[in-house]
Parts: C-alpha cells; sequence; structure tokens
C-alpha cells in the first residue's frame, strides 16, 4: 500500500483515516494536502475506499494506485494548460505591443507621405470644353458678359457613343 503512495508523497503530504463503519465494514480516507495554496482544489480530491479487512487487504493497493496514477496525469495536464495559456496570452501581449509600434511608426511616417496627395486633389478644374463660361458666374456683371447663358454644343451621336 505504502509503495503505491510514495509518488504522491513526492510532492504533497497525505493524510490516511480509517474508521470502523459497522462490525465488517471498515472506510479507508485518503486525503492528499494541498501542496501551494494557489494548487488547483481537484488535486487534493481524496479517495474513500469502504469494505470488509480482507477486501481493504486485497484491493487497496490496486486502488491506491490507480489513484495516484489519475493523480499525477490530472497534476500533468493542469500543468501543460497552464504553461499553454502563459504562452498564449504572451504572445498575445507581444502581438498587441508589435502592433502598437507599428501604428506608432505609421503616425509618425503619414505627415510626410501625404502631403503631397492633397494639393493634387485641390488643382483647379481644367476648362470646360468650348470655353463655355460656368453656369455660376454672377448674372450681374455690368455688361462684361452676354446676359443669356450660351447654348452647350450640339452632341453627335455616333455608334451609342456621344462625341
Amino acid at each position: 500500500m505504502f509503495v503505491e503512495l510514495m509518488p504522491l508523497l513526492a510532492g504533497r503530504t497525505v493524510l490516511i483515516t480509517v474508521a470502523k463503519v459497522d462490525d465488517k465494514t471498515l472506510r479507508v480516507n485518503v486525503i492528499p494536502a494541498q501542496a501551494k495554496s494557489d494548487e488547483n482544489p481537484a488535486l487534493s480530491t481524496p479517495l474513500t475506499y469502504t469494505g470488509p479487512p480482507e477486501e481493504l487487504d486485497a484491493e487497496l493497493g490496486k486502488h491506491l494506485a490507480g489513484y495516484v496514477q489519475t493523480h499525477q496525469q490530472t497534476a500533468n495536464t493542469l500543468a501543460e494548460a497552464k504553461a499553454t495559456m502563459e504562452a498564449a496570452a504572451k504572445a498575445a501581449q507581444e502581438e498587441a505591443k508589435r502592433k502598437a509600434e507599428e501604428r506608432k511608426k505609421a503616425t509618425v511616417k503619414s505627415p510626410t507621405t501625404t502631403a503631397p496627395a492633397p494639393a493634387s486633389t485641390s488643382a483647379p478644374q481644367s476648362p470646360t470644353p468650348g470655353g463655355a463660361v460656368p453656369s455660376s458666374a454672377p448674372t450681374g456683371t455690368l455688361g462684361l458678359f452676354p446676359p443669356s447663358t450660351p447654348e452647350p454644343a450640339p452632341t453627335q451621336s455616333k455608334g451609342g457613343l456621344a462625341l
């Protein structure tokens, strides 16, 4: 029985209680203590086995071996999950930091690269075809322009396209 408990005892204290249930039955509790205060409570789940003394002598060792194996697998799984979550959190923090630095670099470089672009969009429009005066010209211009607006040039249609 104690050989089976040795792997569990390597990292923690184990409390074993034995109680008499009735004249022919005993109850054995194997309770692993928490190794650290922040340890997952699943690692301190007790094992309780109830039966006659002869059965306990014959079977308790097998049950303890299975319990210890399950306990170790649970501890390994929890440690792997914790390491995976910590690695994912670190990767997410690094990615966020990298993106923040890229945004910072982009905002520093953007005024020098985008300065010429607005100047080209604010260039004056090309003159209207045929030298026509835009219709937004003021009408009361003291005889400098004729009072009527010129007619638009007629368009000829050839093959569906206006020329």
